[in-house]
């Protein structure tokens, strides 16, 4: 292990030094770097938008008033596809799904590596982020209030999705003589398609999945992230002034710490941070609401009023609901599979089980604290008329209340971050590793591009970062649920086992 973590520093520190001695202007002229950057990602992000958000209806001729992005309606059906297909299991299962996060159904001579409480954190740590404050801000600046409610639906139909592909991570996962497991959608779909005779359908799909699953691993899981914790960050600690590329090094150097350790490591690390920053997020976001009672219904009002208006900010009815469902979906992505991949290393012979720990996820990240976030913003009306976006506005609506909240908020939002690379690095790693093999040669090269595109998601815009991210992030879900559909009836089945054996006391509790 020492060996690694003294390759890693090597390596970034060369780069810095080299960056250092080479070009002293990245250190005073940061805008230059992100032009460059931007030069390079802006064409790409074009070309990818292309294909990544047609619009089918458009292509027919029809106008449903704002643009209809083929994978947003993708999305939408298999949200309630799923949700009607497993017996509307996102409500009848809550209550299983809470004692099996607990701990009441844990068995210590389980196969996996990580327990269900720890796979629930590592995945809600890539998940609860900047999403839940970025995402939430965008949605509202661009769809009005009502895009809140169409997020909290895509969430609660989400849970079903997420059912469905963690069971199938869990299933079909890997485990090596030395107990390492691999497994998420670029496993059931290889392996699950080929059972039904769709050997080379399937494979098809799994390394399309690793491709995107990759690009989203340095998009929205890196990227992304590094951006808005800079931005954030920014505005509060004077001397990081134009300095990106210097904070993308030091939570370059952070980050590896991590990751370095693989999921174990992960695992220990979200289980402590994950439920401390989502309470710091909460208490602070109640706080506000709280001082604000009052206000809630009215806010409610502007919610359920804006969600149906034929003439909400951007493209009436159909423009709110194609925001809300997009911003939502980039936020718990239920139905994109990453999450998939962090499930199948939890310690259980049950997959079913899993996918009850996992539908969690969408509710809590979505109905809970994105529902929070949006209030807050829409309570201190930084919605409208205020030039500011992602992070920074829910920074703002927040410092409305208290001036001190956006340092709170910065050191939140900086955590979710760091929870979200670590994540998704993991994730990244899995896919690279089922294109490339396990060897420690191939391990250590994604780790180092991945560290790498910290710095690159320091320095350059929003706009170009968020665009790709969305790309990566929801193009995932065009093969991983092709195969959900197909292995739907098979989940179900399971599903139905499962939970007669729980009836009649085949599974016990062991706590």
């Amino acid at each position: 292990m020492k060996k690694y973590y003294l390759t890693f520093f090597t390596l970034l520190t060369t780069v810095t030094l080299f960056a250092q001695s080479k070009n002293q202007k990245i250190n005073t002229d940061a805008t230059n770097i992100s032009d460059l950057i931007n030069s390079f990602f802006e064409p790409l992000v074009k070309f990818l938008g292309s294909i990544f958000f047609f619009d089918p209806f458009a292509a027919m001729g029809l106008d449903l008033g704002a643009p209809v992005p083929l994978i947003v309606v993708w999305l939408v059906f298999g949200a309630i596809f799923f949700t009607v297909k497993m017996n509307f299991i996102n409500f009848r299962g809550f209550t299983h799904s809470i004692q099996l996060i607990r701990g009441k159904y844990d068995d210590p001579n389980d196969k996996g590596e990580v327990s269900h409480f720890q796979a629930l954190t590592t995945a809600l740590s890539a998940t609860v982020g900047l999403g839940n404050i970025a995402s939430v801000a965008v949605a509202i600046t661009i769809g009005g209030p009502g895009a809140t409610f169409w997020m909290i639906c895509a969430g609660i139909l989400g849970m079903a999705t997420k059912f469905t592909e963690c069971t199938l991570g869990v299933k079909y996962r890997t485990i090596d003589k030395d107990g390492n497991v691999s497994g998420g959608p670029m496993y059931y779909l290889s392996q699950g398609l080929a059972k039904r005779n769709m050997k080379k359908f399937g494979k098809v799909l799994a390394v399309l999945f690793a491709l995107l699953a990759i690009g989203a691993s340095f998009g929205g899981g890196n990227m992304f992230q590094a951006n808005q914790a800079f931005a954030q960050l920014e505005s509060q600690v004077g001397f990081l002034q134009d300095q990106g590329f210097w904070f993308g090094i030091g939570l370059a150097i952070l980050v590896g710490v991590v990751i370095i350790g693989g999921i174990k490591s992960i695992a220990k690390v979200t289980e402590k941070i994950v439920p401390f920053m989502a309470a710091l997020y909460v208490l602070s976001a109640l706080t506000i609401l709280g001082l604000n009672f009052t206000n809630i219904p009215h806010a409610f009002g502007l919610i359920l009023k804006g969600a149906f208006a034929p003439d909400a900010l951007f493209g009436g009815f159909i423009g709110v609901l194609i925001t809300g469902f997009q911003r939502a979906s980039f936020s718990n992505e239920a139905g994109v599979g990453s999450a998939a991949i962090a499930h199948s290393a939890v310690k259980t012979n049950e997959p079913i089980s899993e996918g009850f720990v996992a539908l969690l996820e969408p509710f809590i990240d979505t109905v809970v604290i994105c529902t929070m976030t949006a209030l807050v913003i829409i309570i201190t009306g930084r919605y409208t008329g205020y030039e500011l976006e992602g992070a920074q506005l829910t920074s703002s609506a927040f410092q409305s209340a208290f001036s001190w909240f956006p340092a709170v908020l910065a050191v939140a939002i900086f955590l979710f971050a760091f929870s979200t690379m670590i994540s998704w690095s993991y994730y990244g790693l899995k896919a690279w590793n089922f294109l490339f093999g396990n060897s420690n040669l191939a391990s250590n090269a994604y780790k180092v591009i991945f560290l790498l595109f910290i710095i690159v998601g320091s320095t350059t815009s929003l706009g170009a970062v968020i665009d790709f991210s969305d790309m990566m992030i929801l193009a995932m879900a065009f093969p991983n649920i092709i195969g959900l559909l197909i292995m739907s009836k098979e989940v179900k089945l399971d599903m139905k086992t499962y939970l007669d054996k729980v009836k009649n006391g085949i599974i016990k509790a062991y706590k």
